[in-house]
């Protein structure tokens, strides 16, 4: 980058490091939310309150088919919605 290029740019120069700042944030609550040992925690979780009796069967299963889903959309391999699901 040039100086007379550096000099226009410079009134930008605080936004352009806010924008960057927000990026790692959002990369990062992306990475805690669908991140794999987010998920096989919830995985863990969910499968402990099935067996405690506090989530029924089908109770169980949706969380899981929520978690499984997210964790395909965070991979970036979201799979198609069986018929009859939206």
């Amino acid at each position: 980058m040039g100086l007379i290029s550096a000099l226009v740019l410079l009134p930008v120069a605080p936004v352009r490091g806010v924008l960057w700042v927000a990026e790692q944030i959002t990369e990062e609550v992306n990475r805690q939310y669908s991140g794999e040992a987010a998920i096989v925690k919830q995985l863990r979780q969910v499968q402990q309150a099935r067996e405690s009796g506090s989530l029924s069967e089908e109770e169980a299963a949706a969380r899981e088919e929520e978690l499984i889903e997210r964790r395909l959309a965070g991979a970036g391999g979201a799979r198609p919605k069986a018929a009859g699901h939206g």
